[in-house]
């Protein structure tokens, strides 16, 4: 009970919802004592309703997540960085930045927070992979406020630092927790329930340390190592939060780059040799679910606009941009762009457990071909620039 959010819904998704409702059913709470019907009525906002009068129910809404996702790729795309859109975006992620502990807490006691949710409400379990693509989002915005902004992100840093386990790699929500035992318990059967570091989460805070200054910072450099050492032996990373392979290269090789490992060092050589050895004939990228189950499916799908964006990214950060693969990618997201200006992904990119639990962003069909071909266009992310200290 403690852990219940302000709308009434517990960590910010509809399955814990659920299942918190139901176990204080089960321990004798009838249905309208408060705290019931505030999570009764917290699953309300979770139903979407369809044309044909039927109700579905989400698993998760991401709303910081996507404006963040939605500001990087406005201002990748040239989006004047004082724009009121980017402005009002700012203003709604500085509002949502969390500032009371969580449970993140046990393991790292006298650490104060900084962070931001994936969800509207849930302030208990802050995440720091978008917390490291809100700085990342915020340093693009040419803010009236700028002590704002700057105040923002020193606490949002003071936090993801503090956050780094031990092995020298960042985790989403937790240090350290990579414990097997939970994965063991009898009714475990819904998927990966811990939370290790990955290299898509680590990759990001190492390229938003790179932005703020920090390429130099022991810290940062303990997250490079990892990276390095993580890499598969095809020259991918493997992708714990998106699908799969093509996620993590596309996550882990503008990192490597942006904190200062050369286009020329033989992992990235390996990252472009096996982005392009997956590339469909059709000149888009794509990886199917499957590949968290067999390896025969890494790299391998139909093309998706998401997943050849990642691609993309990959590839002109490793200065490939003239290259041929870059040009075939480039041109299947030109050639499959709708006429009102979107793309169409009918298939589940992100990821919530491997396999288990599949997630289709509506917004990442949109966001991350805008933010590769803007990057195509303009070349290093617009206002992203690295800074001094």
């Amino acid at each position: 009970m403690e852990r219940q959010e302000n709308d009434g819904c517990w960590g910010g998704i509809q399955p814990p919802a659920v299942y918190s409702v139901i176990a204080l059913h089960l321990l004798g709470y009838d249905l309208d004592h408060p705290v019931m019907r505030a999570g009764l009525e917290s699953l309300d906002r979770f139903a979407v309703w369809r044309e044909d009068g039927s109700r579905m129910i989400e698993a998760c809404q991401s709303p910081v997540w996507d404006t963040c996702l939605a500001a990087i790729a406005l201002a990748d795309a040239g989006l004047a960085p004082d724009h009121p859109a980017l402005v009002k975006a700012a203003d709604w992620m500085l509002a949502e930045q969390i500032d009371r502990p969580g449970d993140w807490s046990v393991r790292r006691p006298g650490l104060p927070s900084g962070g931001w949710a994936f969800e509207f409400h849930n302030d208990n379990y802050p995440d720091i992979d978008d917390t490291a693509e809100v700085v990342l989002a915020l340093r693009r915005v040419d803010h009236p406020e700028p002590e704002r902004i700057e105040a923002a992100v020193r606490r949002a840093m003071r936090w993801t630092l503090g956050m780094q386990s031990k092995n020298g790699a960042w985790g989403a929500f937790d240090v350290d927790n990579t414990s097997p035992l939970p994965n063991k318990l009898p009714f475990c059967d819904f998927g990966e329930v811990v939370d290790p570091p990955s290299a898509d989460v680590t990759a990001h805070v190492v390229e938003m340390l790179a932005h703020e200054g920090r390429t130099y910072d022991a810290r940062t450099r303990r997250g490079i190592a990892w990276l390095l050492s993580e890499q598969e032996p095809s020259g991918a990373w493997f992708g714990r939060w998106g699908t799969n392979y093509v996620y993590g290269t596309g996550s882990v090789v503008p990192a490597l780059i942006a904190a200062g490992v050369p286009a020329s060092h033989p992992a990235v050589r390996r990252a472009v040799r096996w982005l392009e050895s997956v590339q469909n004939e059709d000149g888009g990228w794509g990886e199917d679910q499957r590949s968290y189950l067999d390896a025969e499916w890494m790299g391998r799908g139909a093309s998706t606009a998401s997943q050849t964006a990642w691609a993309l990214l990959a590839l002109l950060a490793a200065g490939e941009r003239d290259g041929a693969a870059v040009e075939r990618g480039v041109t299947w997201l030109a050639e499959t762009q709708r006429e009102d200006g979107s793309w169409d992904e009918p298939y589940f990119t992100g990821t919530g457990f491997p396999w288990d639990f599949s997630i289709n962003y509506h917004l990442y069909r949109q966001v991350f071909p805008v933010t590769a071909l803007g990057r195509y266009v303009h070349g290093e992310p617009t206002g992203a620039r690295p800074r001094s200290g």
